[in-house]
């Protein structure tokens, strides 16, 4: 049995997409080429990730529970992020949707540096670097994401908002 020498920020990234699939087939080399990440990547990933028990024995179908259990308690101590300064950017977080259609926007708003984003707002470091380039091309991804970010950020309310937000997506995922 391999050695789990800890998660890394893509592994959240591969599972991300694995759910915002939504029960499709799919290869290593499918998430590779949606993530721009390597096949060698992707099979490292979901090797943490089993090893984690994120994901099952095969490493096809997410453990909807422990992940869902390690987004909301471990994800914001294992992968921190502080706003930082005002940059051009992609909404995430509170900012974006889902979540952001269920709150009044009078607060700060966070985005993922990218040179062709449309929003400014204070910068949250991605995940992965891949993420502003590759979250565009997949709505439901995309919300996973800024669901995450929110769930990394977010204050109380913000992360019960999208603590439903997550839910209701694991509900289409299975």
């Amino acid at each position: 049995m391999k050695k789990h020498n800890g998660m890394r920020p893509q592994d959240i990234v591969v599972l991300l997409k694995i759910l915002s699939m939504q029960n499709q087939n799919w290869h290593n080399i499918d998430i590779a080429n949606a993530l721009k990440l390597s096949p060698s990547e992707v099979s490292e990933a979901l090797n943490r990730c089993k090893i984690a028990r994120l994901i099952d024995g095969r490493k096809r179908s997410i453990n909807a529970n422990s992940f869902k259990e390690f987004l909301i308690y471990g994800l914001k101590y294992v992968f921190p992020v502080e706003p930082g300064a005002v940059v051009r950017g992609i909404p995430t977080a509170h900012s974006a949707p889902p979540i952001s259609e269920k709150i009044s926007q009078g607060g700060d708003i966070y985005v993922w540096p990218f040179a062709k984003g449309i929003k400014r707002g204070q910068a949250i470091e991605p995940l992965y670097k891949t993420i502003p380039e590759v979250a565009q091309d997949d709505k439901t991804f995309y919300e996973l994401l800024a669901i995450t970010d929110t769930l990394r950020v977010g204050k109380a309310r913000e992360v019960k908002i999208a603590i439903e937000e997550f839910e209701k997506k694991m509900k289409y995922a299975n």
